[in-house]
């Protein structure tokens, strides 16, 4: 049945409580939905709660996101209204590593453009994805998430290298941290969260071994979701593993 908005749904007894924060027939926005983890939180999705309406967009689908045209994101956040507000927000788009450049293992291996390329895919469009798509969180049960990465954590950063993607996501959670004290003024419901997904099989992490020690998309999905079901606004402004472990920056 419906709930009114922010209320928790009622579960029948005896059934898993799948994401069970969430109100009945909640609306899920997905952006980076064609990449391997963001497809596998919409199949996850999906599978757990059918009952949700759920919205996924990339750079090809109707609207199209594309990090390197802020005009794209402002669009899309205007046809999105329709469908607002949202309850959860997730993003899983983010680059590192493309055809023409691979992480930097040294100073001598930096060069602008692929600085620019890795800024432009994890800092730059999630900042942009904050401006315009915050406005449009439910506001009893609101959840933006960005995926982060551990590597980002300059405190945890043990082994160097990797320059501009550790670096991209160190801005990234500045970014999240920073959003989320303006937001508990203005937004006091809403929950925004910077997430480490673990090692994934995906192809972005295929030429670091990933195949073999990396988890199936679905998995990470899973896990990923069941940390988001737990947040609330006392928890927003944080960093997390798909394990639920806190994570300094």
């Amino acid at each position: 049945m419906e709930t009114g908005l922010g209320m928790t749904r009622e579960l029948t007894p005896g059934a898993p409580s799948y994401l069970d924060s969430f109100p009945d027939h909640f609306r899920v926005l997905v952006v980076g939905a064609s990449g391997g983890i963001g497809a596998a939180m919409v199949e996850t999705l999906r599978q757990q709660r059918p009952d949700a309406q759920i919205e996924s967009l990339h750079r090809h689908s109707e609207p199209k996101i594309d990090f390197a045209d802020e005009n794209s994101i402002a669009r899309a956040a205007q046809v999105l209204k329709q469908d607002a507000p949202f309850h959860l927000i997730i993003n899983a788009a983010g680059v590192l590593h493309t055809s023409d450049f691979m992480p930097e293992k040294k100073l001598d291996d930096l060069h602008y453009a692929q600085l620019r390329a890795t800024f432009e895919a994890n800092t730059f469009g999630p900042a942009l994805l904050l401006r315009y798509l915050t406005p449009l969180l439910d506001r009893q049960r609101g959840v933006m998430v960005m995926l982060s990465a551990k590597v980002g954590s300059i405190e945890d950063n043990r082994l160097g290298g990797w320059y501009s993607y550790r670096a991209s996501k160190a801005a990234l959670n500045m970014l999240i941290k920073t959003a989320a004290i303006e937001l508990r003024r203005t937004q006091p419901n809403s929950v925004l969260l910077a997430l480490h997904p673990g090692t994934v099989s995906s192809s972005l992490s295929k030429p670091f071994r990933g195949a073999t020690t990396g988890r199936p998309a679905m998995d990470a999905a899973r896990d990923m979701l069941q940390v988001i079901n737990t947040k609330t606004p006392e928890h927003s402004g944080m960093f997390y593993t798909y394990g639920d472990e806190k994570l300094p920056w």
